[in-house]
């Protein structure tokens, strides 16, 4: 990570902000502007800009430089470098293309996400947790998981982003004020005023359903959840509160096992709750098992292929075309599905 210290300026700091930034910079937090930048190299970064008067801003600055420098994990959102002097805290980070997850689930200028993107976003955001929870030492509590805090790459893999609540699990558990995304925090954090990995999972169930049902938790998506469950006892039948934008295109068994395990992750008993390795694995299972069905679904089209007489050239053909798609989705699969597990890479 480069330490940009020193230097005056975005671009003596070897960055040059695009002029059409007002279209294009990610968000205003608690921390400050997010901007697409480029760096002398050539290459495309984000850069997070520390609002002067924001004494949250610098604290929240301060972790993330102190965690990031760190933490290194594919489903993680790398720091690159930062600035901090006098007057000026920049964060710089590898540039995700695909922008929020949130954004690919509400705004009018993305297509709706299909259910196979949101299974594999799903594990994704798993596998960067269970690096924190369990790989990372000491490991990572992130304390503000949701949609927004997702940012998707070119080839649309999902990575966990926002570290400025984030705290080394060592730490005194016990905070004096509320703090994450109201929506996704944890009944007993509000409560007790303490943090734990659990806390973390039921963000993490929070946004399972949030993926299933399409819908804001904070319009109701929790209450929608609950009204369901009466009726499925957790288990079978969540095809009700699925996003009515995919037009019924989604695996019922896939959704009604993830919506299970959700359902298990914001259990009011945070010791009821699964680990994030636990939903990793649970995730990896559905994912494999999609795939044997893919496979065996070629080997079937296979088989037609070699009943089907010589003379419908047309129908053969169409066979084999499909076959071809099925395969590089099968490779496409066995690619992603690597062995979950929490080394640094």
């Amino acid at each position: 990570m480069e330490c940009l210290c020193g230097l005056t300026g975005l671009e003596k700091a070897m960055l040059s902000l695009c002029p059409e930034y007002p279209s294009i910079h990610t968000r205003q937090g608690a921390f400050g502007q997010v901007y697409k930048a480029q760096m002398s190299t050539g290459e495309t970064v984000a850069v997070k800009v520390l609002a002067t008067d924001s004494k949250q801003g610098e604290k929240e600055f301060q972790t993330e430089v102190m965690l990031l420098g760190r933490l290194h994990h594919r489903n993680l959102v790398n720091l690159v470098g930062y600035c901090a002097e006098k007057g000026q805290n920049m964060l710089v980070y590898v540039y995700m293309s695909k922008g929020s997850l949130a954004s690919h689930l509400y705004s009018e200028n993305h297509e709706p996400l299909s259910w196979n993107l949101r299974v594999y976003v799903a594990l994704d955001v798993a596998r960067g947790m269970e690096y924190l929870h369990d790989g990372a030492s000491p490991p990572i509590i992130h304390r503000d998981i949701k949609s927004s805090n997702i940012l998707l790459d070119q080839s649309m893999r999902g990575r966990v982003a926002d570290f400025g609540l984030s705290r080394e699990e060592m730490v005194d558990k016990h905070a004096a004020n509320i703090r994450g995304t109201f929506g996704y925090l944890d009944p007993e954090y509000i409560s007790t005023r303490t943090f734990t990995k659990k806390s973390d999972v039921y963000s993490y169930g929070v946004l399972l359903f949030e993926l299933i049902a399409g819908r804001n938790p904070l319009q109701g998506l929790m209450e929608y959840v609950e009204l369901a469950a009466m009726s499925t006892e957790g288990k079978v039948g969540w095809e009700e509160i699925m996003d009515s934008r995919l037009d019924g295109k989604f695996d019922a068994q896939e959704l009604n096992e993830i919506a299970a395990l959700a359902y298990k992750c914001v259990n009011r008993v945070p010791k009821k709750r699964p680990s994030m390795r636990d939903i990793a694995q649970v995730l990896t299972r559905i994912l494999k098992t999609r795939h044997n069905k893919k496979h065996q679904k070629s080997q079937s089209a296979i088989a037609d292929e070699a009943s089907v007489d010589l003379e419908q050239g047309e129908t053969k053909n169409q066979i084999i075309e499909h076959r071809r798609e099925e395969s590089m989705d099968s490779a496409a699969d066995t690619f992603e599905l690597q062995p979950s597990d929490s080394s640094i890479r």
